[in-house]
């Protein structure tokens, strides 16, 4: 098994990418969370990597942290869940926003992602909630959220915030508001910013 690569990056196509180390090319496919953070054509990167070995191919996948790469291995162990889905999920989402979609049971965040229906996003969460909740969401620092932050959260989303703007909303909405005071809260912070 080849577990991580260090070499010099010679091409960048997304989601491929060739890594050259001392004199030998690898093709490497990476998520786009990865593929983002690389280093310019010419410089030094570092990935760990997961090989799948198929009857037709061996096929190399690269991430820039530990964390994307064990999402990665959970993914996979998904029944009909391939590399190329896994790959989409964490092209998708971070992996700390990956880990908060299973803790708060958000099948609509994974739904906006290409590939993903809403049976595939439910068995996602199902599978993903013991595993990569419990393991992930302490490693990316994400807590589990009272629910009435979690109505806060879906309100912004339906108002047509992104994500991130919602999230970071809601992480300085005071605990124990109700709903409605929540969302009136939240509102009030994105209109300052």
């Amino acid at each position: 098994m080849i577990g991580r690569l260090t070499g010099v990056l010679v091409e960048k196509n997304p989601p491929q990418l060739l890594l050259d180390v001392n004199g030998v090319a690898y093709e490497v496919d990476v998520p786009m969370s990865t593929f983002y953070n690389l280093p310019a054509t010419g410089e030094r990167a570092t990935l760990f990597t997961h090989l799948v070995v198929r009857e037709d191919a061996h096929l190399l996948y690269g991430f820039g942290s530990e964390n994307e790469r064990r999402a990665f291995r959970q993914l996979l162990k998904i029944s009909g869940i391939g590399a190329r889905i896994a790959l989409s999920v964490l092209s998708g989402l971070s992996v700390a926003e990956l880990a908060q979609a299973v803790t708060l049971q958000e099948t609509g965040r994974l739904t906006k992602i290409p590939g993903i229906g809403k049976k595939t996003a439910e068995r996602l969460l199902l599978e993903l909630k013991d595993k990569l909740g419990a393991d992930l969401t302490t490693a990316a620092g994400v807590h589990r959220a009272p629910p009435a932050s979690s109505d806060v959260l879906h309100a912004l989303l339906a108002l047509g915030y992104s994500d991130k703007e919602a999230v970071a909303a809601v992480k300085q909405v005071p605990e124990g508001l109700a709903v409605g005071d929540g969302i009136r809260h939240a509102l009030k912070l994105l209109a300052k910013g």
